[in-house]
């Protein structure tokens, strides 16, 4: 055995795999390091310009006057509020059922396949390409910029996130579940809602709560659908506040209390996707563990 080690050892092409073996290793790592480092700068300059942002006005002033002091996000953070839940109660609904029908008919349907195809383009379309498209169908239309705009924008980037984890988690349900459903009588769409679906729900809420914390920093579409609006409006129907075009804007600012109002909004959002995506972690690696 020792004899056989040896020899390898001292055959050449095994020497420079080995090598090539290392080289990767070494390359792949400071990669990672690399990466980390910048991640761990940028979000150290995040937390420390944007806690010295954070103040009772920030959560209860709308944003300022150019040229005013003080001031706040209030407005942006109802408006970017409206507008997420707004899509994500219109992409839910839509995104399931469109999971559901390509898990059930997707492998055996012409209309499935197309569907998969659109599911992909929409899964890498620019998001500034979607909010063109709404900007040319509703918002030229109506001549007005609203919320219901900003709305419709990014829950068309929701959209494919749910349709496709969903038809990926209803992919991971054993075929003997559904066999033993029909045996028992079960019609199809029975074991689809409350067989598959079910078996596989924290999947789904997964794919619903990363879609969510996808749409929540958005800001190419709602340039072109919701806008602004310096003042607090709860009418969807108008121009909404919103934050990721409030940090857009105040970030290239000339005024000193607007850029830090952008440095606490980017913090905001931030720790918003952050707890997300580790909400959407923990619900799926409890669901693995069951």
């Amino acid at each position: 055995m020792q004899n056989s080690t040896m020899q390898s050892a001292q055959n050449p092409v095994y020497r420079r795999r080995l090598m090539m073996h290392r080289v990767g290793i070494f390359l792949s790592t400071m990669a990672m390091v690399l990466g980390v480092f910048f991640l761990m700068w940028i979000l150290f300059t995040l937390l420390i310009k944007g806690f010295s942002a954070i103040n009772w006005a920030m959560f209860s002033e709308s944003t300022p006057a150019p040229g005013s002091d003080g001031g706040g996000l209030v407005n942006a953070i109802v408006g970017s509020f409206m507008m997420v839940t707004s899509a994500t109660l219109i992409s839910t609904p839509i995104g399931i059922l469109a999971g559901i029908y390509l898990a059930e008919y997707g492998d055996k349907s012409w209309f499935g396949s197309i569907t998969r195809f659109v599911t992909d383009v929409m899964l890498s379309a620019p998001s500034i390409v979607i909010g063109l498209f709404v900007y040319a169908i509703y918002v030229a239309n109506v001549k007005h910029f609203s919320g219901w705009a900003g709305s419709a924008a990014i829950s068309l980037i929701a959209i494919p996130v749910v349709v496709r984890t969903t038809d990926n988690m209803l992919g991971l349900v054993p075929a003997s579940l559904r066999e033993a459903a029909f045996a028992l009588g079960a019609p199809r769409w029975k074991v689809a809602l409350l067989v598959r679906l079910r078996a596989v729900k924290a999947g789904v809420v997964t794919g619903i709560l990363l879609a969510v914390a996808r749409i929540s920093g958005e800001t190419a579409p709602l340039l072109f659908t919701a806008l602004n609006n310096q003042f607090f409006s709860g009418n969807m129907n108008k121009p909404m506040a919103n934050l990721p075009v409030v940090i857009y804007q105040f970030a290239m600012s000339p005024y000193e209390n607007w850029r830090n109002l952008a440095w606490g909004g980017a913090l905001l959002i931030t720790f918003s996707v952050l707890g997300l995506n580790i909400l959407s972690r923990t619900l799926f690696n409890q669901k693995s563990q069951h």
